[in-house]
Order: structure tokens, then C-alpha cells, then sequence
């Protein structure tokens, strides 16, 4: 293979949701210089202003750092970002489409961007989740705009929003696909500084890249149906899931990770890469069987938490309070797209019932969804008044070992209704908790 003598690089970064942002700022923090571009002004205002528009641990403290160190910028012009770097980075949205395909129209816009504008070769990754295929479009529509060479890598990222950074910082691999020796060299060299430690770079074709992305999030979003599936049967024959699951996770084979039951998978990702894969499945004339069970289990998880509260009030919710701790998809993130607590507040609400809800970052999110249809608390307590029962819908570390006496004397009646099982079950009904949880035995008051 060819060498290539490589400069200290020059980055554009278009887009600055949860990929850009995190993956300019994190390029930026090991000597590169960044501009992260977007053409939402407001956005770039913000930005430039210190505001976030999203929350990430870690991330606010090292977007300052680098701002202040003049290697990290943020604009709105497209022509002068391109033309000043090395390798373009297209980070914008993939939202998916009526049919559940991935709509490259935000992806192709910025390809078309890059096109009018290039000056010189350079590297255009997309780091985008994007159907296979999306960078033979992406390098067509480049090509129909400039004469001027480069080449389009497919490299994906494997973040997960509330550990988004140190993901980033500390990699488990990296996934460059193309078929370009001068691309991987550049490539290769972008990510040295976060592979010291033995991370491998892995090499392949941009079409494989695409799917490699699309197969990782397929497969841990299995997992998690099918825990929840298995969750479900625990209940009926009188098995203990968070027995099964150590049983499980203890197999070598298997692994701890991604067993935990719940109320079902929600953010930016597993549903939209399942149904954009299922979808280019059946493009090809294919049938994801398994990914489409998958998909179902998932949808009708989110409404396991609704049927134990209707079972234990028969059916009866007009006019019941219940306060609910946890809004986001997940913990350290203000993320509620697709979070299962959108589906239970809905349904509860349509039910007749009332809702107080508390998060520690996503309160902000939920009025956007909600507006004056819930009550809003910024302490987790003052969400308890006069309830009748709790929701545990997000398993944020604050609410792992609460004061449950102070529980009791806010809520009504001591009732938990725990969908992401973080509490011991013989231990709340000691303190006199009817507590409802996924996979395990309802417990009831003994007090």
C-alpha cells in the first residue's frame, strides 16, 4: 500500500445533534481543528452563545475547553467549512420515513453542499446511521456537482447517549469502510490518538460499514425484547427474571450486557435502525422474520407498566393521580424520543388519570410533548403529593435508594409500580410498598 504524508487535519462537521456535536468536539480535543457547521442559525447562536442544545455528561466542559482553545467553532457557512477542511464529516439526521425507511433528503443536502464547494481532494465521511448503499448516492450526488477528487468513507459511530463522550474518548473499535488505501490512510490517522490502548481499526467495504451499524443496534435491541419476552413468561409460571437473567448473563457466550427487563427500548436509534433495516429487507425482497417479532414485542412492552395499573385498580384510572419519576429513554440524557414514558403517559391520560412527572434533565422535552396536560416537578418528592401511586419509568441513579419513608408520607397509598426494576422486592414490602415490577412477583402491602 502506498504511504501518504499527512498533515495535522482540518474538520468540518455538518450537523451538530447528538453525532456532531460530540464526535467535532471530541476530534477537536485531541489537537484537530473543528467546525461544526448547521443551518438552523438559531442552533449556531445558541452554540456560539455557550448553550447546548442537547444534554451529554462531560460534554459542556469539553465544548468550553476547546471553544476557549480556538480549536472548536461553530457557523452557519457551509462554503468556507468545506473549503478550509480536509475530510468532511455529513452528521446531519436520518429521521424515519411513513414507511420506516431512513430519509436521506438531510444527508444528500449535505453532499450536495459539499459538492458545490470543493476545492481539492478530500475525505467525505458519512457518520450519519444510513441504509446500505447511502454512499454510492452520497459520492454520485458529490460527483454530478465537481471534477475535483475524493472519496467517500463510510464510518459509523457506536455512541450511547449518556456515556456518549467517553464512547468516543475510549472506543471499542472503529469501523472505517472504503475502498480508497488514501482515504483509510487518512482515516487511520484521524483515529490513532483513540486506539493507543489496542482498540482495532477494522477495514471494509462502505457497504459493509453501513450494515455493520445497522446489525449492532438490530442485535441489542434483540436482546432486550427478548428479555422482555422472557420477563413476561417469568411472571406467569412464577420464575424471577433478575434470577434468570444472572443465570444467563453468567455464560460466556451470552454476556451480562443488555439483559435488564423493562418497559421497552426507546431513543434516537434501536427503533428507527430496526424498522430502516427491516425496511431495506424488504426492498431487496426479504423478510426479517425475527427483527419484525422484534420490533413487535418492543411496541407492546411499552404498555406492560398501563396493564398492571388497570389490572389493580379494575380498569378504573379516572381521576387517579399518578406521580411518575422518569421521562427520558434512559438515564444521563434528556433524550424522550421514542421513550416508552410518552406511550404509559398517554395511555394513562386517556384513561382519565392525572400525571405529576419529575426527571432530572428532561422536563424541558416533556413540556414540548405534553404542555399543560401533566404537572411538572423539579424535585422528584414534590412529585409525590397526594398521589396515589409511583412510576418508575427511567432508572436515573438518584432514585435507586430513596427515602422511602418520606415516600409513604406524600403518596396516598404506598404503591410502586416499578417498570425499570431497581428496587428489592422483599425489601419494599418490608417497609410496607405494594410493589409491581417486570418478571418478578407482585408483592403485596404487609403492613
Amino acid at each position: 500500500m502506498m504511504l501518504y504524508y499527512i498533515p495535522l487535519m482540518k474538520l468540518c462537521v455538518i450537523g451538530t445533534g447528538y453525532v456532531g456535536l460530540v464526535d467535532g468536539t471530541c476530534f477537536a480535543e485531541t489537537g484537530n481543528d473543528v467546525v461544526c457547521v448547521d443551518s438552523n442559525k438559531a442552533k449556531i447562536d445558541s452554540l456560539l452563545a455557550g448553550q447546548l442544545p442537547i444534554f451529554e455528561p462531560g460534554l459542556a466542559v469539553l465544548v468550553k475547553k476547546n471553544v476557549e482553545k480556538k480549536r472548536l467553532s461553530f457557523s452557519t457557512d457551509v462554503q468556507t467549512a468545506v473549503q478550509n477542511a480536509d475530510i468532511c464529516f455529513i452528521s446531519v439526521g436520518t429521521p424515519p420515513g411513513e414507511d420506516g425507511s431512513a430519509d436521506l433528503q438531510y444527508v444528500l443536502a449535505a453532499a450536495g453542499s459539499i459538492g458545490k464547494n470543493l476545492n481539492g481532494y478530500k475525505v467525505i465521511v458519512d457518520k450519519s446511521t444510513v441504509p446500505v448503499g447511502t454512499a454510492d448516492k452520497v459520492r454520485a450526488a458529490i460527483a454530478s456537482l465537481t471534477k475535483q477528487p475524493f472519496d467517500v468513507v463510510s464510518n459509523p459511530e457506536f455512541l450511547k447517549e449518556g456515556a456518549a463522550v467517553e464512547d468516543f474518548l475510549k472506543p471499542d473499535r472503529i469501523v472505517i469502510g472504503t475502498e480508497s488505501d488514501r482515504a483509510f490512510a487518512v482515516m487511520e490517522k484521524l483515529y490513532a490518538p483513540f486506539v493507543r490502548i489496542g482498540a482495532p481499526i477494522i477495514r471494509m467495504s462502505t457497504r459493509s460499514a453501513e450494515m455493520t451499524k445497522y446489525a449492532a443496534n438490530a442485535m441489542l435491541a434483540t436482546r432486550i425484547s427478548f428479555m422482555n419476552d422472557l420477563a413476561n413468561l417469568c411472571e406467569l409460571v412464577g420464575a424471577d427474571i433478575d434470577m434468570v437473567r444472572k443465570g444467563l448473563g453468567s455464560d460466556s457466550r451470552i454476556g451480562k450486557r443488555f439483559l435488564f427487563p423493562g418497559i421497552g427500548y426507546g431513543g434516537s436509534c434501536f427503533p428507527k435502525d430496526v424498522k430502516a433495516v427491516i425496511r431495506t429487507a424488504q426492498e431487496n425482497g426479504y423478510e426479517l422474520e425475527l427483527l419484525q417479532a422484534v420490533e413487535r414485542v418492543n411496541e407492546k412492552q411499552k404498555l406492560t407498566l398501563v396493564e398492571k395499573i388497570k389490572k389493580h385498580y379494575g380498569n378504573e384510572l379516572s381521576g387517579k393521580k399518578f406521580a411518575v419519576w422518569g421521562l427520558a429513554f434512559k438515564p444521563q440524557t434528556d433524550d424522550m424520543r421514542e421513550a416508552p414514558a410518552i406511550v404509559i403517559i398517554r395511555a394513562l391520560l386517556q384513561a382519565g388519570a392525572r400525571i405529576s412527572a419529575s426527571d432530572p434533565e428532561a422536563l424541558g422535552e416533556a413540556r414540548k410533548i405534553f404542555g399543560a396536560k401533566i404537572d411538572y416537578q423539579e424535585d422528584n418528592y414534590a412529585a409525590l403529593a397526594e398521589a396515589d401511586a409511583l412510576l418508575i419509568l427511567t432508572e436515573w441513579r438518584e432514585y435507586r435508594e430513596p427515602d422511602f419513608t418520606r415516600m409513604k408520607q406524600a403518596l396516598k397509598t404506598p404503591l410502586i409500580f416499578d417498570g425499570r426494576n431497581i428496587y428489592n422486592s422483599v425489601l419494599l414490602q418490608e417497609q410496607g410498598f405494594t410493589y409491581y415490577s417486570i418478571g418478578r412477583q407482585a408483592l403485596q402491602n404487609r403492613a
